[in-house]
This record gives structure tokens, C-alpha cells and sequence, in this order.
């Protein structure tokens, strides 16, 4: 019989998971990972402050016991709370700084649901492992959920063909109302529970009060990109991003304002009352950080520039550095700092960062 370890979140898509495993006929268990101290946040300087938002993480683990209770199975718990600090939080802030728009959900799969949960579950003695992600495996290829409106395989584009191997995805091939009817005919604790939301595993916060603990305000001018006049005071670049129309906190003119961009050296937010697609809209961007699942090397695929954004259509350049040259027909608020993940078909390809933007060949400056 065949063990797997199963990433138990507390959450009804991972216990569905366990379920089906079980039901599969493998030996099952459940491992919880802790990987945020809910009870402090850190300040800049690395001091711990209190934090008084409400503490879901313990109510999770409690779920996630009452789960694998009912399901007859152990339960392990690890704590990854430095190991996610190092490696996706401290990239996150990085990114912010940078005046770009990062996704942690993408670098808290590679680094620690697909590597340090992977290695604690060998050595647990797994055979496989399994999550409550929506995506399928076939044949070594990363495809897509079933249910399209669910599909996770964005958040998966920087995990590894390698780290891909020997991992399930059980309810790739259900839609999620599907999945909670499963929990609701097996009693089961989470079948309707609220799908968490926010930051991975660090959740719903004040978003502005939440960074103030890590990152320092500074204020600075909003400037009309087309009049160069100032319109206001931003409260600090990072909580910002392109195309952003809500928050400026400019009266009179708010609902039509957008975020074009940021100068970091001046500090300052530039925004426009004018149509959107002048400054928003481009037609190439240069993508780094380059992970590929599949060992397809295409010419022309589509491209995801952002979490259930539709398929857009894109030809690919291999530049010799290793990164890629995107070129696409005049899409809006393609964001440096977020993923581009390319698909042929229902395949996943993988994908890399946005570095940089461009229009008609220029690199946008304001961007």
C-alpha cells in the first residue's frame, strides 16, 4: 500500500483530498504546516509587536484535527515560520520596495509546499504527496482543473517538473461545489467553510496597517501624468499598483482617476483622469526568473499575465540570457512583479517574472 501525505490546511478542499486518497485505497495522513506566527508581527527593525488581529490559525489546526479524527487518520504538524520568513515574506517586502507587485502565493509553493513540506513528508515515509490544489497531472504534464473558474496552475508556474514528481492533486477533476457536496455526504467539519483569502497563510488583514509593521511610510506627491500637477499626497508607493482605481483618496475626481505608474527616486504616484488604454495598454514585456515544467519551447501559446485573467494570445522570443520576450496585442495593466505563465492547450507550461513593459519597442517610463 502506498503512503501519502497529505497537506492538511484546515480548509474543506484538503480534506475532500484525504478523503479521496482514502477512499483510493492508500495509507493516509495528514500534515498541518504552521508557517506564520500569528500571535506577533515584527516591526522594521525585527522587534515583535503585538498583533491584535483575530488569530485564525489555531481554529485551523483545530479543523484540520477534527477532519482527520473523522477520517481515521494521523495528523502531524510542522512549523516552516523562519523557513517561510526567509523565503517568501522577506521576497515579498523586497518586491514591495522595488515598487512592483509581487504574488507570495507563487514562491510559498515552491519553497515551502513543494520543497520543505516534500522533504518532511520522505521523511515521514511518503510515497507521494497530495494537496487540495485545482490542477491535474497526467503523463508528467501540469494541465488545468477541471473547474476553469478554481484552476490554481498560475500558482504552481514556479514549482519544478521535478518537485511536480510524485505529487497528486485529487480534486483536479471536480468543481468545487462538487467537492463540498463530497465533505457535506461524509460529515465532515469544513464543508462549509469560508475559502481563505489574503496573503498565503498570513490571511486578511488591514493590508496598509499589516506592511506599517515591516516596511516605513512615506508619503509622497500624486501627480496628474498629463498636467504634472499634483493632485494629493500617496500614502507609500508599495500600496499602490498600475492601473488601481480605488483608494487614492483625491476627492472630486476619484472615480475616473487610475495609477499609471511610480517614480521611486522622486516618490511619486503618477495617475491620470484620461482614457486607461494610453498608458496602460502594451504590447511586449520581458519575463525573468524563467521556471519550465514542460519541455515544450513554443513560438506562439497563450499567457496568463494575471490570477484568472482570460487567455491571451502571445509569441515568444528565447532571449540568449535565459529570459523570455512576450509580445501580445495591446493588453492593459501588465504589472512588473507579477507572474506571466504560459499554457498550450490545457498544459501548463510554467512561467517566469514580469521584469519590465513595453509599448511599440520603448520601455514605458513611467513603469
Amino acid at each position: 500500500m502506498k503512503k501519502v501525505i497529505v497537506g492538511i490546511s484546515g480548509g474543506v478542499d484538503s480534506a475532500v483530498a484525504a478523503y479521496l486518497l482514502k477512499k483510493e485505497g492508500y495509507e493516509v495522513e495528514g500534515l498541518f504546516m504552521r508557517n506564520w506566527d500569528s500571535s506577533v508581527n515584527n516591526d522594521i527593525n525585527g522587534n515583535p509587536t503585538l498583533n491584535n488581529d483575530i488569530c485564525t490559525q489555531e481554529e485551523d489546526y483545530n479543523d484540520a484535527l477534527k477532519v482527520c479524527k473523522k477520517l481515521g487518520i494521523k495528523l502531524h504538524r510542522i512549523d516552516f515560520v523562519k523557513e517561510y520568513w526567509d523565503y517568501v515574506f522577506t521576497y515579498f517586502l523586497d518586491e514591495l520596495k522595488k515598487g512592483r507587485t509581487p504574488n507570495p502565493d507563487i514562491m510559498c509553493n515552491k519553497y515551502i509546499k513543494f520543497d520543505m513540506f516534500k522533504k518532511e513528508a520522505e521523511k515521514l515515509g511518503a510515497d507521494y504527496i497530495a494537496t487540495g490544489h485545482y490542477a491535474r497531472i497526467k503523463d508528467g504534464k501540469l494541465l488545468r482543473a477541471i473547474d476553469q473558474n478554481k484552476d490554481q496552475t498560475y500558482f504552481l508556474s514556479q514549482v519544478s517538473k521535478k518537485q511536480l514528481s510524485n505529487v497528486l492533486f485529487p480534486i483536479g477533476d471536480y468543481v468545487k461545489p462538487d467537492v463540498r457536496k463530497i465533505a457535506h455526504e461524509q460529515n465532515l467539519i469544513v464543508a462549509d467553510k469560508k475559502d481563505s483569502t489574503g496573503i498565503c497563510f498570513i490571511g486578511e488583514r488591514n493590508f496598509k496597517e499589516f506592511l506599517t509593521n515591516y516596511l516605513p511610510n512615506k508619503p509622497g506627491d500624486i501627480i496628474d501624468i498629463d498636467s504634472n500637477k499634483k493632485l494629493g499626497e500617496h500614502v507609500g508607493l508599495m500600496y499602490y499598483t498600475i492601473g488601481q482605481r480605488r483608494g487614492l483618496d483625491i476627492g472630486g475626481n476619484d472615480k475616473r482617476l487610475y495609477v499609471v505608474g511610480k517614480d521611486l527616486d522622486k516618490n511619486i504616484l503618477y495617475v491620470s483622469l484620461g482614457d486607461d488604454t494610453k498608458y496602460l495598454q502594451t504590447d511586449e514585456a520581458v519575463i525573468e526568473d524563467i521556471n519550465f515544467i514542460s519541455d515544450l519551447r513554443p513560438e506562439k501559446c497563450t499567457a496568463k499575465f494575471r490570477y484568472r485573467q482570460n487567455d491571451i494570445d502571445v509569441s515568444i522570443e528565447y532571449l540568449e540570457n535565459g529570459n523570455l520576450k512576450v509580445k501580445y496585442d495591446n493588453v492593459k495593466s501588465v504589472t512588473p512583479g507579477q507572474a506571466c505563465v504560459l499554457y498550450l492547450g490545457e498544459e501548463c507550461l510554467g512561467g517566469g517574472i514580469i521584469k519590465e513593459v513595453r509599448k511599440n519597442g520603448k520601455k514605458l517610463w513611467y513603469l
